[in-house]
């Protein structure tokens, strides 16, 4: 089993850690952790954009059910009414499992069982049915909400110019072009728009930074590359096959579990990191399709005509990673990275934080992090290593995700002032 060598002092699971006092009060999983893995199991084939949508929507209906009863945080929608004695588990339960049963029929049978499986750990009665009533509420109101959000239909975007720096379509692109065109208008879920934080222009073509850029990956990124690490090969096959939900809400529960934080707290914690995911996914959406910048390999074969004299053409590369069929700049899992990191730190703290993460496709890596900037640093890694995104395109989707982290935690959901 090999681990990431950066990261080997941070080699500690969740069942080794010892509690340290006052800051971890409990470590076993509430409804809010238990259905939110769920949703990851569910949601795992979809893309990771419509996969970002889905956790967005759950987690949002399992925190507007469970806020109605505690009203402890300013809600999202405002719409939903619940006794102060309801229970808050069933309300979870009932939201997560409505979403989820609505979005994904095929699975009916499975969510049904699981969702018999959790109430049957909750005392039947009164309290208990007017949680389910209200969890159901929840997520009807979401559903509605979300109908007409621009997800669907698909459009594509096939290349109209050949110009240096221009997007072309790769290998494993369908014929309809590039794909996700339509993401760019996504109903965001907390920011104003996918425009309020475009990344600015992408480095001149001719520019110093664009040829370091460029030649890092040419020697490092190449499918036979004697350059790169095995523990930077180890990473860029990881984040190749994990995107950015399953990454990021098992860093979050994990830390929550270790911590002990409530129900409502988790519910809170979720539904701020899966709008940040969802709405930096659709905003790096748009920066790429405003810029159509081209892909490294693209680059790398056209080198001696980009107009730059410290860049070389290689019209053999190719890239360790299959490049996503949309134009490079600037990051996407890089700006899903920033914005989760963003809300992760601000609840969390920066370090000591002790995660695990795993991928049943790579039984031979184990990845083990003590903070949220070492995971948004190996994601940079594996992006550039893997080659498919040059350094200053993940540094562009880093900055757009923190803004849009930031901007989330600090417009959404706030404690209320009722209290």
């Amino acid at each position: 089993m090999r681990t990431s060598i950066r990261l080997l002092t941070a080699a500690m699971t969740l069942c080794t850690l010892p509690a340290i006092a006052g800051e971890w009060r409990s470590r076993e999983p509430d409804a809010v952790i238990e259905w939110n893995s769920i949703m990851v199991a569910t949601s795992a084939a979809q893309n990771p954009f419509a996969q970002a949508r889905t956790a967005a929507i759950t987690q949002l209906a399992v925190f507007e059910a469970v806020n109605a009863i505690a009203a402890d945080f300013d809600p999202y929608l405002g719409t939903i009414e619940a006794p102060r004695h309801a229970s808050r588990e069933a309300a979870t339960i009932a939201a997560a499992h409505g979403v989820l049963r609505s979005l994904f029929p095929a699975s009916a049978a499975s969510l049904d069982a699981a969702r018999e499986a959790s109430l049957a750990r909750l005392h039947p009665g009164t309290s208990r049915d007017q949680g389910l009533a209200v969890g159901a509420a929840a997520a009807a109101a979401m559903l509605v909400q979300r109908s007409q959000d621009g997800s669907v239909p698909p459009e594509f975007h096939l290349p109209t110019s050949t110009a240096a720096g221009e997007w072309q379509t790769t290998p494993g692109c369908p014929p309809a072009g590039g794909i996700l065109v339509h993401w760019r208008n996504l109903q965001p879920f907390a920011i104003e728009n996918s425009a309020q934080f475009r990344s600015p222009p992408p480095p001149a073509l001719s520019s110093l930074r664009y040829a370091l850029s460029f030649n890092e990956l040419r020697f490092v990124g190449g499918m036979d590359s004697p350059y790169r690490p095995q523990d930077r090969a180890d990473v860029a096959r990881f984040y190749a096959a994990s995107p950015a939900v399953p990454v990021w809400n098992a860093a979050a529960t994990q830390v929550a579990v270790a911590r002990g934080d409530s129900l409502t707290e988790n519910a809170r914690t979720l539904a701020l990191l899966n709008a940040a995911i969802s709405d930096a996914l659709a905003s790096v959406m748009e920066t790429k399709y405003h810029y159509r910048f081209w892909r490294p390999e693209t680059a790398i074969h056209a080198g001696d005509a980009d107009g730059n004299v410290f860049t070389r053409g290689d019209a053999s590369f190719a890239p360790l990673i299959v490049a996503p069929c949309f134009p490079g700049y600037g990051s996407a899992h890089a700006s899903a990275a920033g914005a989760a990191r963003e809300v992760l730190e601000t609840l969390y703290g920066k370090r000591l934080h002790f995660v695990r993460l795993t991928h049943a496709a790579l039984p031979d890596v184990t990845l083990q992090y003590h903070s949220f900037r070492q995971i948004a640093e190996d994601i940079d890694d594996a992006r550039i290593f893997g080659g498919i995104h040059f350094r200053f395109e993940q540094e562009a989707g880093a900055r757009m995700g923190r803004e849009i982290g930031r901007y989330v935690y600090r417009n959404t959901l706030q404690r209320s002032q009722r209290q």
